[in-house]
């Protein structure tokens, strides 16, 4: 008995430390998968970690959301309307086609209008008036108002084939026809539900990456994943449990890789409908009056929070409660904002002030495989807001992709969501959850409860105009402290994230939770 154990030791030992050895294939188990392989359908981060590995942006970002040139290798505000952006020399489409100025004209206009996406780039070419190809690789554009941030919002849309995508479905996307990128990696084939197939791109024109063939295989039961992973069916995870990272870290051929995010989960309410699909009187009966449109309410609710119980119990330690848009070290943080307090006798107070002394009936709606403990966070927001006095009539969980549709359709009245802060400033973020829904504008395009305050827009526009750096830090604490009194979503934690792989590997942490195989590479 003890030689047998010995050796299934040492084979599944062996397994660990020499499966990537060869570098041929690296195995992916991620939690989520895309809605679309069509880079600009949807900037949720499950559709972007497979856009980052076979389509290329004008910038990238670092581990901690610095950003750096990527197809873009200079850009220069001529005056307060002007900017000029030269494009990297050399680069070609996965098709052997050169990248022009007018691939990046073409995807820039394109990023405008993608019919039915939950979450679109709009927000990030609003501020475009024109774009003018000077040369094969410079680009003049006019804005339409002076826009300080203007490389950051265009910087960050994934650039795809004029050539490839100009008649292009959704359809030609998924099957590879239109899959066309410059990235580190090819598509080769996508079985939704199953897992996703890449293979190297020889003339990528980055850092030439450690394996010929990567497979993503889409694993969303936490589990699940993690017992792929120590059986050695795949080399890395993404979205580790809080729980098993302790036991994962453990493990002799196995790592762990951790880094605090800039991704703040949230609890949105509908805040602007006078009454709301799923708010009831306590016999379960729609009420006349949406009670989630007073700002008393709204406080209320988030002081029945016990935001520290969640990240302790929950997450295991694995998060810091939130009382706004972006943590220490993302400017535009006000220090002086705290997480707010769980204070369960004033929010009684609040609510007979409002009319509820009796409460209301409330469904939560929330996502099953989005972030570790999302369904289990709402379970929790559905117990202590019983025992603060509403009547909770469920608490409904789905898959992501089913999800956020509802969630972009204004389905929900109560639902648990995220934001991840992907820039080096808080100015994008709440452009596109807090300020009023336009779609000219380009503000709110991930505003699910259509919150709209004119003071706040006004003094974001004040901010996003401003090119003083610290000026314009300073104006983005001010509107932050000015929305937040309001309420509009309530903030919850943000996340630590962790991934875990095989020690022969090495993954670089990131703040913004990218999880792709240009960031992995085989240990030194």
């Amino acid at each position: 008995m003890y030689r047998k154990t010995f050796y299934a030791a040492m084979i599944a030992s062996t397994m660990l430390a020499s499966s990537i050895a060869s570098a041929a294939t690296l195995t992916i188990g991620s939690a989520t998968e895309p809605s679309s392989i069509d880079p600009q359908f949807s900037r949720t981060g499950n559709n972007q970690n497979v856009a980052m590995q076979i389509f290329d942006r004008l910038l990238e970002t670092d581990t901690t959301i610095g950003i750096h040139p990527a197809l873009a290798v200079s850009w220069k505000n001529m005056d307060p309307l002007t900017w000029q952006v030269k494009l990297r020399e050399g680069v070609k489409f996965h098709d052997g086609s050169p990248l022009t100025a007018e691939d990046v004209i073409f995807s820039l206009t394109r990023a405008k209008n993608i019919p039915n996406s939950p979450a679109p780039f709009s927000g990030n070419v609003a501020a475009i008036a024109s774009m003018t190809a000077v040369d094969p690789l410079t680009i003049e554009f006019k804005t339409k108002k002076p826009t300080p941030d203007f490389i950051e919002q265009v910087g960050f849309v994934y650039i795809v084939s004029k050539k490839a995508a100009e008649n292009a479905t959704i359809e030609d996307f998924n099957s590879g026809k239109a899959a066309i990128g410059t990235g580190a990696y090819k598509f080769k084939s996508w079985t939704p539900g199953d897992n996703l197939s890449l293979t190297r791109n020889d003339d990528f024109w980055g850092k030439k990456q450690d394996f010929d063939n990567v497979v993503i295989k889409f694993i969303s039961n936490d589990a699940s994943r993690v017992a792929a992973l120590r059986s050695g069916a795949v080399d890395l995870i993404d979205a580790v449990p809080p729980g098993d990272v302790k036991t994962l870290s453990s493990i002799s051929g196995l790592k762990v890789f951790s880094i605090p995010s800039a991704r703040l989960i949230y609890l949105a309410l509908d805040s602007s409908r006078d009454q709301s699909p799923f708010v009831t009187d306590k016999d379960g009966k729609p009420l006349a009056k949406n009670p989630l449109k007073d700002k008393n309410v709204r406080i209320a609710l988030s002081e029945l929070i016990n935001r520290q119980l969640i990240v302790d119990r929950i997450l295991d330690g694995s998060g810091e409660p939130a009382g706004q848009l972006v943590p220490p070290g993302v400017a535009g943080n006000e220090p002086l904002i705290a997480a707010p307090a769980y204070a369960p006798e004033d929010a009684k107070k609040r609510l007979a002030a409002a009319g509820y002394a009796d409460g209301f009936g409330i469904t939560l709606h929330t996502s099953n495989d989005r972030f570790p403990g999302d369904a289990e966070t709402a379970q929790a927001l559905g117990q202590m807001f019983a025992r603060g006095g509403l009547k909770v009539n469920g608490v409904v969980a789905q898959p992501y992709n089913v999800y956020t549709k509802g969630a972009s359709a204004q389905e929900f009245s109560a639902f648990i969501f995220s934001l991840g802060n992907s820039t080096p400033t808080s100015a994008t973020g709440l452009r596109n959850l807090l300020m009023t829904n336009n779609k000219e504008a380009g503000t709110g395009s991930f505003n699910r409860v259509r919150y709209s305050d004119p003071t706040f827009d006004q003094m974001m526009q004040e901010a996003m105009g401003e090119f003083d750096a610290d000026k314009r830090i300073a104006l983005l604490q001010q509107a932050t402290t000015y929305v937040f009194q309001d309420m509009p979503i309530i903030p919850l934690f943000w996340q630590k994230v962790h991934w875990a792989g095989k020690a022969t590997l090495a993954y670089d942490a990131n703040m913004t939770e990218d999880t792709s195989a240009t960031l992995t590479k085989l240990a030194k």
